[in-house]
Protein backbone atom coordinates (compact mmCIF):
# COMPACT_ATOMS: atom_id res chain seq x y z
CA UNK A 1 0.00 0.00 0.00
CA UNK A 2 1.36 3.05 -0.52
CA UNK A 3 2.02 5.31 2.21
CA UNK A 4 0.12 7.82 3.62
CA UNK A 5 0.43 11.24 2.14
CA UNK A 6 1.23 13.79 6.25
CA UNK A 7 1.27 17.29 6.18
CA UNK A 8 4.78 18.82 5.39
CA UNK A 9 5.50 21.53 7.57
CA UNK A 10 8.50 23.71 6.21
CA UNK A 11 9.05 24.95 10.09
CA UNK A 12 11.79 23.31 12.31
CA UNK A 13 10.46 26.15 15.19
CA UNK A 14 6.95 24.61 15.83
CA UNK A 15 8.47 21.17 17.05
CA UNK A 16 10.31 23.20 20.20
CA UNK A 17 6.67 25.22 21.04
CA UNK A 18 4.85 24.17 23.90
CA UNK A 19 1.45 24.66 22.36
CA UNK A 20 0.33 26.28 18.99
CA UNK A 21 -2.17 28.86 20.05
CA UNK A 22 -3.81 29.80 15.97
CA UNK A 23 -4.97 33.30 16.97
CA UNK A 24 -6.82 34.36 13.84
CA UNK A 25 -8.82 30.91 14.23
CA UNK A 26 -9.36 31.60 18.03
CA UNK A 27 -8.39 27.82 18.35
CA UNK A 28 -5.09 26.27 19.71
CA UNK A 29 -3.59 23.07 20.52
CA UNK A 30 -3.49 24.01 24.50
CA UNK A 31 -7.31 24.51 24.41
CA UNK A 32 -8.64 21.68 21.90
CA UNK A 33 -8.13 18.44 20.48
CA UNK A 34 -7.39 18.92 16.79
CA UNK A 35 -6.81 14.83 16.16
CA UNK A 36 -10.28 14.68 17.61
CA UNK A 37 -12.13 17.82 15.85
CA UNK A 38 -10.81 17.08 12.34
CA UNK A 39 -8.74 14.43 12.20
CA UNK A 40 -10.56 12.86 9.38
CA UNK A 41 -10.54 15.66 7.25
CA UNK A 42 -10.04 14.58 3.40
CA UNK A 43 -10.95 17.99 1.59
CA UNK A 44 -10.53 21.21 2.30
CA UNK A 45 -12.98 24.23 0.51
CA UNK A 46 -11.35 27.52 0.72
CA UNK A 47 -13.63 30.87 -0.94
CA UNK A 48 -13.51 34.43 -0.12
CA UNK A 49 -16.88 35.00 1.92
CA UNK A 50 -18.60 33.45 5.54
CA UNK A 51 -21.67 32.91 4.22
CA UNK A 52 -20.55 31.46 0.78
CA UNK A 53 -18.24 28.77 2.70
CA UNK A 54 -21.47 28.48 5.00
CA UNK A 55 -23.69 27.53 1.95
CA UNK A 56 -21.26 25.17 0.84
CA UNK A 57 -21.04 22.61 4.07
CA UNK A 58 -24.88 22.86 3.90
CA UNK A 59 -24.68 21.75 0.15
CA UNK A 60 -21.79 19.35 0.51
CA UNK A 61 -23.92 17.68 3.37
CA UNK A 62 -27.32 17.09 1.63
CA UNK A 63 -24.89 15.63 -1.23
CA UNK A 64 -23.24 13.59 0.82
CA UNK A 65 -26.68 12.55 3.14
CA UNK A 66 -24.80 13.84 6.10
CA UNK A 67 -26.72 15.97 9.09
CA UNK A 68 -30.64 16.48 8.64
CA UNK A 69 -32.30 18.93 6.08
CA UNK A 70 -32.61 22.32 7.85
CA UNK A 71 -30.09 21.18 10.29
CA UNK A 72 -27.27 24.36 10.95
CA UNK A 73 -23.61 23.73 10.67
CA UNK A 74 -21.87 25.75 13.85
CA UNK A 75 -19.11 28.18 12.92
CA UNK A 76 -15.87 26.55 14.12
CA UNK A 77 -13.85 30.16 14.27
CA UNK A 78 -17.44 32.02 16.20
CA UNK A 79 -14.56 33.27 18.76
CA UNK A 80 -13.04 35.60 15.82
CA UNK A 81 -14.66 37.29 12.88
CA UNK A 82 -11.28 36.78 10.63
CA UNK A 83 -12.17 33.96 9.02
CA UNK A 84 -15.12 31.44 9.16
CA UNK A 85 -14.59 27.35 9.48
CA UNK A 86 -17.36 24.54 8.62
CA UNK A 87 -17.08 21.16 9.06
CA UNK A 88 -18.92 18.32 8.04
CA UNK A 89 -17.53 14.79 7.54
CA UNK A 90 -14.51 14.66 5.85
CA UNK A 91 -14.92 18.00 4.24
CA UNK A 92 -13.68 21.90 5.76
CA UNK A 93 -15.07 24.80 4.64
CA UNK A 94 -12.81 28.15 5.06
CA UNK A 95 -13.35 31.79 4.35
CA UNK A 96 -10.14 33.10 3.51
CA UNK A 97 -11.12 37.05 2.90
CA UNK A 98 -9.90 39.04 -0.30
CA UNK A 99 -6.48 39.12 -1.48
CA UNK A 100 -2.55 37.46 -1.26
CA UNK A 101 -2.35 38.73 2.83
CA UNK A 102 -5.33 37.18 3.64
CA UNK A 103 -5.33 34.21 2.38
CA UNK A 104 -1.74 33.27 3.34
CA UNK A 105 -2.65 34.21 7.01
CA UNK A 106 -5.53 31.47 6.63
CA UNK A 107 -3.35 29.23 5.22
CA UNK A 108 -0.58 29.57 7.30
CA UNK A 109 -2.83 28.68 10.40
CA UNK A 110 -4.83 25.60 8.53
CA UNK A 111 -1.61 23.65 7.19
CA UNK A 112 -0.53 23.69 10.98
CA UNK A 113 -4.16 22.93 11.68
CA UNK A 114 -4.39 19.81 9.64
CA UNK A 115 -0.45 18.84 10.66
CA UNK A 116 -1.60 19.05 14.53
CA UNK A 117 -4.31 16.87 13.46
CA UNK A 118 -2.34 14.18 11.88
CA UNK A 119 -4.48 14.53 8.63
CA UNK A 120 -3.75 12.71 5.73
CA UNK A 121 -4.58 12.78 2.07
CA UNK A 122 -5.75 16.22 2.20
CA UNK A 123 -7.44 18.07 -1.33
CA UNK A 124 -7.56 21.52 -0.64
CA UNK A 125 -9.59 23.46 -3.45
CA UNK A 126 -10.41 27.44 -3.89
CA UNK A 127 -13.76 27.66 -5.05
CA UNK A 128 -14.34 31.59 -6.07
CA UNK A 129 -15.33 34.27 -8.49
CA UNK A 130 -13.15 36.00 -11.11
CA UNK A 131 -12.92 37.97 -14.05
CA UNK A 132 -13.19 36.30 -17.53
CA UNK A 133 -10.75 36.72 -20.60
CA UNK A 134 -12.42 36.01 -23.72
CA UNK A 135 -14.93 33.39 -21.97
CA UNK A 136 -18.80 33.31 -21.72
CA UNK A 137 -19.86 34.95 -18.34
CA UNK A 138 -20.16 32.13 -16.01
CA UNK A 139 -17.51 29.92 -17.37
CA UNK A 140 -15.55 27.99 -14.99
CA UNK A 141 -11.67 28.09 -14.75
CA UNK A 142 -9.91 25.24 -13.70
CA UNK A 143 -5.99 26.96 -13.41
CA UNK A 144 -3.42 25.08 -14.68
CA UNK A 145 -0.72 27.71 -13.74
CA UNK A 146 -1.14 30.83 -11.27
CA UNK A 147 0.74 33.98 -12.98
CA UNK A 148 1.81 37.09 -11.94
CA UNK A 149 0.66 40.43 -13.52
CA UNK A 150 3.67 40.15 -15.91
CA UNK A 151 2.38 36.35 -16.83
CA UNK A 152 5.31 34.61 -15.04
CA UNK A 153 4.16 31.54 -13.09
CA UNK A 154 5.47 32.80 -10.14
CA UNK A 155 4.61 34.51 -6.37
CA UNK A 156 7.52 36.97 -5.18
CA UNK A 157 7.83 37.55 -1.43
CA UNK A 158 9.87 39.49 0.67
CA UNK A 159 10.87 37.57 3.48
CA UNK A 160 13.86 39.25 5.93
CA UNK A 161 14.10 42.24 3.27
CA UNK A 162 15.29 39.65 0.64
CA UNK A 163 12.51 38.49 -2.55
CA UNK A 164 12.21 35.06 -2.42
CA UNK A 165 10.63 33.46 -5.49
CA UNK A 166 7.91 30.68 -4.98
CA UNK A 167 6.39 28.02 -7.40
CA UNK A 168 2.48 28.38 -8.11
CA UNK A 169 2.29 25.38 -10.11
CA UNK A 170 -0.76 23.06 -9.37
CA UNK A 171 -1.61 19.86 -9.39
CA UNK A 172 -2.45 18.54 -13.10
CA UNK A 173 -3.69 15.59 -12.44
CA UNK A 174 -6.21 17.28 -10.05
CA UNK A 175 -7.07 19.78 -12.48
CA UNK A 176 -7.49 17.09 -15.12
CA UNK A 177 -9.90 14.92 -12.72
CA UNK A 178 -12.02 17.87 -12.16
CA UNK A 179 -12.30 18.61 -15.57
CA UNK A 180 -13.62 15.32 -16.08
CA UNK A 181 -16.22 15.87 -13.20
CA UNK A 182 -17.35 19.06 -15.36
CA UNK A 183 -17.87 16.83 -18.20
CA UNK A 184 -20.10 14.45 -16.41
CA UNK A 185 -22.54 17.20 -14.71
CA UNK A 186 -22.17 18.61 -18.26
CA UNK A 187 -24.35 21.81 -17.24
CA UNK A 188 -21.72 24.60 -17.83
CA UNK A 189 -18.40 25.49 -19.76
CA UNK A 190 -15.40 24.63 -18.21
CA UNK A 191 -11.66 25.35 -19.18
CA UNK A 192 -8.46 24.54 -18.02
CA UNK A 193 -6.12 27.93 -17.98
CA UNK A 194 -3.56 30.13 -16.81
CA UNK A 195 -5.30 32.45 -13.75
CA UNK A 196 -3.53 35.48 -13.08
CA UNK A 197 -3.38 36.82 -9.54
CA UNK A 198 -3.07 40.27 -8.63
CA UNK A 199 -2.50 42.53 -6.06
CA UNK A 200 -5.59 45.15 -6.62
CA UNK A 201 -9.14 44.94 -8.02
CA UNK A 202 -8.79 48.45 -9.88
CA UNK A 203 -5.77 49.63 -11.78
CA UNK A 204 -3.81 45.90 -11.08
CA UNK A 205 -6.75 44.30 -13.55
CA UNK A 206 -6.47 47.40 -15.76
CA UNK A 207 -10.05 48.14 -15.27
CA UNK A 208 -10.93 51.93 -16.02
CA UNK A 209 -13.68 52.72 -13.30
CA UNK A 210 -11.65 52.92 -10.11
CA UNK A 211 -10.84 56.16 -7.83
CA UNK A 212 -7.51 56.25 -10.36
CA UNK A 213 -6.58 55.51 -13.63
CA UNK A 214 -3.88 56.48 -15.90
CA UNK A 215 -3.89 54.85 -18.81
CA UNK A 216 -6.40 54.71 -21.58
CA UNK A 217 -8.78 51.96 -23.01
CA UNK A 218 -6.34 51.03 -25.74
CA UNK A 219 -3.75 50.43 -23.29
CA UNK A 220 -6.35 48.17 -21.06
CA UNK A 221 -7.33 46.26 -23.63
CA UNK A 222 -4.06 45.50 -25.51
CA UNK A 223 -3.02 44.56 -21.77
CA UNK A 224 -5.49 41.84 -21.58
CA UNK A 225 -5.45 40.73 -25.28
CA UNK A 226 -0.94 40.25 -24.03
CA UNK A 227 -2.78 38.19 -21.05
CA UNK A 228 -4.60 36.08 -23.51
CA UNK A 229 -1.86 35.46 -25.34
CA UNK A 230 0.07 33.95 -22.94
CA UNK A 231 -2.62 31.64 -21.84
CA UNK A 232 -4.21 33.45 -19.31
CA UNK A 233 -8.26 33.16 -19.38
CA UNK A 234 -9.29 34.49 -15.77
CA UNK A 235 -8.17 36.94 -12.84
CA UNK A 236 -8.30 36.70 -9.27
CA UNK A 237 -6.62 38.04 -6.38
CA UNK A 238 -5.78 34.74 -4.28
CA UNK A 239 -4.29 31.75 -6.61
CA UNK A 240 -0.79 32.80 -6.51
CA UNK A 241 -0.13 31.90 -2.59
CA UNK A 242 -2.62 29.56 -2.31
CA UNK A 243 -0.44 27.18 -5.14
CA UNK A 244 2.83 28.41 -3.23
CA UNK A 245 1.87 27.40 0.04
CA UNK A 246 0.33 24.19 -0.92
CA UNK A 247 3.11 23.03 -2.91
CA UNK A 248 5.61 24.01 -0.14
CA UNK A 249 3.40 22.09 2.06
CA UNK A 250 3.17 18.88 0.02
CA UNK A 251 -0.91 18.99 0.10
CA UNK A 252 -2.24 18.73 -3.90
CA UNK A 253 -4.54 21.88 -4.70
CA UNK A 254 -6.53 23.36 -7.11
CA UNK A 255 -8.32 26.42 -8.03
CA UNK A 256 -11.72 26.70 -9.42
CA UNK A 257 -13.34 29.90 -10.24
CA UNK A 258 -16.41 30.90 -11.99
CA UNK A 259 -16.01 33.96 -14.39
CA UNK A 260 -18.59 36.61 -13.64
CA UNK A 261 -17.86 39.00 -16.72
CA UNK A 262 -15.97 38.85 -19.89
CA UNK A 263 -13.22 41.22 -18.85
CA UNK A 264 -12.76 42.50 -23.19
CA UNK A 265 -15.98 43.56 -22.99
CA UNK A 266 -16.20 45.72 -19.69
CA UNK A 267 -15.27 46.74 -16.41
CA UNK A 268 -18.29 46.10 -14.11
CA UNK A 269 -20.18 43.24 -12.75
CA UNK A 270 -23.91 43.95 -14.18
CA UNK A 271 -25.47 40.54 -14.70
CA UNK A 272 -28.80 40.35 -12.53
CA UNK A 273 -28.27 38.92 -8.81
CA UNK A 274 -30.14 36.06 -9.30
CA UNK A 275 -27.84 34.95 -12.55
CA UNK A 276 -24.70 35.63 -10.04
CA UNK A 277 -25.59 33.99 -7.58
CA UNK A 278 -26.38 30.66 -10.15
CA UNK A 279 -22.73 31.50 -11.47
CA UNK A 280 -21.24 31.34 -8.01
CA UNK A 281 -22.98 27.83 -7.27
CA UNK A 282 -20.82 26.65 -10.08
CA UNK A 283 -18.02 25.84 -8.58
CA UNK A 284 -19.42 24.69 -5.68
CA UNK A 285 -21.28 22.20 -7.92
CA UNK A 286 -18.16 21.22 -9.71
CA UNK A 287 -16.37 20.59 -6.28
CA UNK A 288 -19.14 18.65 -4.86
CA UNK A 289 -19.24 16.22 -7.12
CA UNK A 290 -15.46 15.69 -7.48
CA UNK A 291 -16.22 15.10 -3.33
CA UNK A 292 -18.65 12.65 -4.33
CA UNK A 293 -16.81 10.93 -6.95
CA UNK A 294 -13.93 10.51 -4.59
CA UNK A 295 -15.99 8.76 -1.80
CA UNK A 296 -17.79 6.64 -4.14
CA UNK A 297 -21.23 8.25 -4.33
CA UNK A 298 -21.47 8.70 -7.64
Amino acid sequence: SCRENFIHLCNPHLEKMKEDILYHFALGTGTHDFPTLFGDVKFVCVGGSPSRMKAFIAYIAEELGLGSPGCDYPNICAGTDRYAMYKVGPVLSVSHGMGIPSISIMLHELIKLLYHAKCSDITIIRIGTSGGIGLEPGSVVITRQSVDATFKPQLEQVVLGKTVIRSTNLDEQLAKELMQCSKEIGQFNTVIGNTMCTLDFYEGQGRLDGAICLYNEEEKLQYLKNAYDSGVRNIEMESSVFAAMCNLSGVRAAVVCVTLLNRLEGDQISSPHDVLVEYQQRPQKLVGYFIKKSLGKV
